[in-house]
């Protein structure tokens, strides 16, 4: 007689561990054959009909057809599944062999050979065959039976590492990730006709050992960073994207930039000098200021360190400075940054074509050193493939002429109106027009309503200031500078109409109290010259931990 097993769709369930009765019944068809082949299947019904009756009724031909069929399916799966299981633990199981093969494969330093010089990868190619040590991060791996190769990167330079026999089979080898750190000792040769490595070299190692692993699987360095990522989670993990070849290729120009502009200020006879970052009084606008408690008084993040700069001209002659100034400006844009690296001078004894062949000079001879560079020189050219460096003179354009140009190339003012004489020209028209123009813009002679109360009104036109910034194409603005006031009344007045505390200024007026003369200066924001330079989208990629709305870390 052959055994009655119970279905309800409802409540049943399909597990080897139900036995099929009417208090535990399989959920379908086809599992209770599978698992009862012989038996006689019943199954839960509800009629539907005025008066509903529910009970277990013998399965019909064709449904029982049906659950013989999804039996079979069941069985193959499981067989298959079985197999698969089998192979696994067979792999598994030759894998742990192996290892356990590999793991008596002692990786030792041959004592006979030459002692291993400690070099950095920048100097590799000044130690061709020659036994060395290079310590650094693994930047690329690829491990292969007999082989593996290891792109080794030490933050001066990069180097290809190849592991051949039983350093290349070692437990060690296998185990490797990127970004762990190693120590590899061997010699470094020039690479046959064909083949390409970092420099053209490449280190046949015959030792090394592992400093630090780091971790494979969910907390792997690529999981981590990946290349498409939010730019928001790339910048919480900031401190691992920095390992990149493109950011750290900027932070590398950068670096070389601030050497150049120093060696150009030298040149230029300017003294560097260190302004402090917390202040009592402004420099750009009330509405830009960080406010701070400092012991009980209100004091500020500088915004600028010009006011600063100028009272060391009688003390020590024409004076620059590289810190950092902060803007509290609500501001997403590309060119906006929270904190950034100000790079500001002021000299004495100037007009104002003077100021504008100094920022001339300036420009075109600190490109031209970054260029000649032997580590920067090719990563601009890598970031930057069409860039050319700006040849002097500049094009000198008025505010007013500015205004005419973008009037007649239609070209709107913010209020989709015509310019008219006192319009800020916003970043947009200003970019449209240089970019039109496609070369550097030293454009000039602002209204003194839109710049700051400091600057020196032109004397054939009070309206306008001797003021300047410097455009160039693709990025827009760079720098701006300015004559000063020098005229002690004048200046008096001009932070009276600016509703500032006469009192705070006092050591800034007395600038002009006791013994003024004719000076200027200007500050270039290091990050966006950084983005004209190295071609980037935004200035976040040229700071090292970007500060903007919203973001304070890491």
């Amino acid at each position: 007689m052959s055994q009655v097993v119970y279905v309800n769709e409802k409540s049943g369930v399909d597990s080897t561990e139900v036995k099929g009765t009417e208090q535990q019944p399989f959920a379908t068809p086809a599992y209770a054959l599978f698992t009862y082949p012989d038996s006689k299947i019943y199954v839960f019904k509800q009629s539907e009909g005025e008066e509903q009756q529910e009970g277990y009724l013998e399965i019909s031909a064709s449904a029982l057809k049906k659950a013989k069929k999804g039996a079979e399916g069941i069985k193959k799966k499981i067989e298959k599944q079985i197999k698969l299981d089998e192979q696994k633990k067979q792999k598994a199981e030759e894998a742990s062999l192996k290892l356990a093969e590999l793991d008596l494969i002692k990786i030792e330093e041959d004592k006979s050979l030459p002692i291993a010089k400690k070099i950095k990868l920048r100097t590799m190619q000044d130690n061709l065959e020659t036994r060395v040590a290079v310590q650094g991060w693994i930047h690329r791996l690829r491990v292969q039976k007999g082989l593996a190769f290891i792109t080794l990167r030490d933050g001066t330079g990069f180097i290809q590492a190849v592991l051949t026999g039983d350093l290349a089979k070692a437990k060690q080898t296998q185990e490797l990730t990127i970004e762990s750190t190693v120590i590899i000792k061997g010699v470094i040769s020039k690479l046959p006709e064909g083949k390409t490595a970092p420099g053209g070299v490449e280190l046949k190692a015959d030792y090394y050992e592992v400093v630090g692993l780091s971790p494979g699987g969910d907390d792997a360095f690529t999981n981590k960073v990946q290349e498409n990522a939010d730019p928001s989670l790339l910048l919480d993990q900031r401190h691992l994207t920095l390992r990149g070849e493109t950011l750290s290729a900027v932070m590398k120009v950068r670096a070389t930039l601030l050497k150049a502009i120093r060696r150009f200020f030298e040149e230029e006879g300017l003294l560097e000098v260190t302004p402090p970052c917390m202040v009592q009084t402004q420099v750009e606008g009330g509405s830009t200021l960080f406010k701070m408690d400092y012991y009980g008084e209100e004091a500020y993040l500088t915004q600028s360190s010009q006011l600063y700069l100028e009272t060391c001209l009688p003390a020590l002659g024409d004076v620059y400075c590289v810190q950092e100034s902060f803007r509290a400006e609500k501001s997403h844009t590309r060119r906006h940054l929270s904190e950034y690296t100000h790079i500001e001078s002021e000299l004495a004894f100037i007009e104002f074509d003077d100021l504008l062949s100094h920022l001339e000079r300036l420009i075109t001879k600190t490109v031209s050193y970054v260029l000649e560079d032997p580590v920067a020189g090719p990563l601009i050219k890598q970031l930057n493939p069409d860039f050319k460096p700006p040849q002097m003179p500049f094009k000198r354009m008025e505010y007013i002429d500015a205004l005419e140009w973008l009037n007649e190339h239609g070209i709107p003012n913010e209020d989709g109106e015509p310019f008219k004489f006192g319009d800020d020209i916003a970043e947009a028209a200003e970019r449209k027009m240089t970019d039109t123009i496609n070369q550097p813009i030293l454009l000039i002679r602002f209204p003194v309503e839109i710049k700051s109360f400091y600057m020196q009104k032109c004397k054939d036109d009070p309206r306008v200031t001797e003021s300047v910034d410097v455009l160039m194409p693709n990025v827009g603005e760079i720098t701006g500078g300015s004559m000063r006031t020098y005229d002690y009344e004048e200046l008096i007045a001009a932070i009276k109409r600016e509703k500032l505390d006469l009192e705070s200024y006092y050591w800034f007026t007395d600038q002009r109290k006791y013994g003024t003369c004719p000076h200027g200066g200007y500050g270039l924001g290091t990050e966006r010259i950084l983005a004209w330079l190295c071609d980037r989208f935004t200035v976040r990629d040229c700071s090292l931990y970007p500060r903007f709305t919203g973001r304070c870390k890491p």
